[in-house]
C-alpha cells in the first residue's frame, strides 16, 4: 500500500510539473502541441488503470446539445452497465463521475485533475446544480475509478454545449 500511495504522489508530481498533463480536443483527438525537447524525450509516468465493464456508459440524462438555459441549472448524470460508488470504494464494475467544462478529455493515465473545469463527484452524486456565466459552455463526463483515475477503456460522454442565458 505504501509503494501504491508513493507511485500516486509522485505521478501526481510529475502531472503537476507538466501542467496536468496533454488534454485531448472534444472529438476526442489529440490536441495539436510542440512539446519542448525536454519533455519529448521524457515519457509520462501512467498509473494501473481499472477496466471497465462491458458495455459501461456515461450520458447526460435530461440536458441535450444545443439547449438554451438560465443558471442556476441542474444537471442529472446518466449510466449504464455500470454502478455509481464514491470515491476509493474499489468495487468491480464501478465508478464515480467528473464533469469537465469548457475544456477537453485529461490524459487518460492520470488522476483527472480537480478545478473549475474538473469537478469531482467523488461521493457518489449522480447530479449537481452548476452556477455557470451567460454565453456558450461545453460539457462532458467523465467516469473515475476509485482514485479519480479514468477506466480502460474510459468511459466518458460525447461533449454537448448549451447557452445560458441571462
Amino acid at each position: 500500500m505504501t509503494t501504491l500511495i508513493r507511485a500516486f504522489a509522485l505521478t501526481a508530481t510529475a502531472a503537476l510539473a507538466a501542467g496536468c498533463g496533454d488534454r485531448n480536443e472534444p472529438n476526442g483527438e489529440p490536441a495539436q502541441s510542440t512539446p519542448a525537447a525536454s519533455e519529448s524525450t521524457m515519457a509520462k509516468p501512467q498509473l494501473p488503470r481499472t477496466d471497465a465493464p462491458d458495455g459501461a456508459r456515461v450520458f447526460f440524462s435530461e440536458l441535450a446539445d444545443g439547449a438554451v438555459v438560465t443558471s442556476p441549472l441542474t444537471v442529472r448524470f446518466g449510466v449504464e452497465n455500470l454502478t455509481v460508488v464514491p470515491a476509493g470504494d474499489d468495487q468491480p464494475g464501478s465508478g464515480h463521475h467528473h464533469l469537465l467544462i469548457d475544456t477537453g478529455l485529461p490524459d487518460f493515465g492520470l488522476p483527472i485533475p480537480k478545478d473549475d473545469q474538473h469537478v469531482h463527484f467523488g461521493g457518489g452524486q449522480t447530479e449537481t446544480v452548476l452556477e455557470l456565466a451567460p454565453g456558450k459552455h461545453t460539457l462532458q463526463l467523465l467516469l473515475g475509478d476509485h482514485l479519480h483515475i479514468p477506466h480502460q477503456p474510459p468511459v466518458y460522454s460525447g461533449v454537448i454545449t448549451i447557452t445560458v442565458t441571462e
